[in-house]
């Protein structure tokens, strides 16, 4: 697994969830963002942003696995979500599939995505 730092940045207030600075040396990959499809395509928990985040998650899990990646690689994500409420249920959910530090993150707050069926798009870029 690559080794990847977290510096501590001064003169910054700590990050809540997420770290400031995440480094490290190896490959770079770029993980499209990812919605609430299930293999088949079909959209999973409507109306739920707990049951999209776990969807969501899974197949981020699945895409960095194609690459001999892990969460554990992951240094930057970004989160959109049509609703800055469904941040809880989203968070709980990256704190099961990443238990240790976070990786640097942003969450943008949009009109809507692609489909009114989507709450949550999550992209992820990590180092290999």
């Amino acid at each position: 697994m690559t080794e990847l730092e977290y510096p501590q940045v001064q003169g910054v207030a700590p990050g809540n969830g997420y770290s400031h600075v995440v480094a490290g040396t190896g490959q770079w990959v770029a993980v499209s963002g990812q919605v609430a499809l299930d293999p088949d395509g079909a959209f999973v928990g409507v109306g739920d942003p707990g049951a999209q985040a776990e969807q969501v998650f899974a197949n981020l899990e699945r895409c960095l696995a194609t690459v001999g990646a892990t969460f554990g690689n992951v240094v930057k994500m970004t989160f959109f979500v049509t609703d800055m409420a469904y941040m809880p249920a989203i968070r709980a959910v990256r704190d099961r599939y990443i238990p240790g530090p976070k990786p640097a993150a942003s969450a943008v707050q949009v009109a809507a995505l692609f489909s009114p069926d989507v709450l949550l798009e999550i992209e992820a870029f990590a180092i290999v």
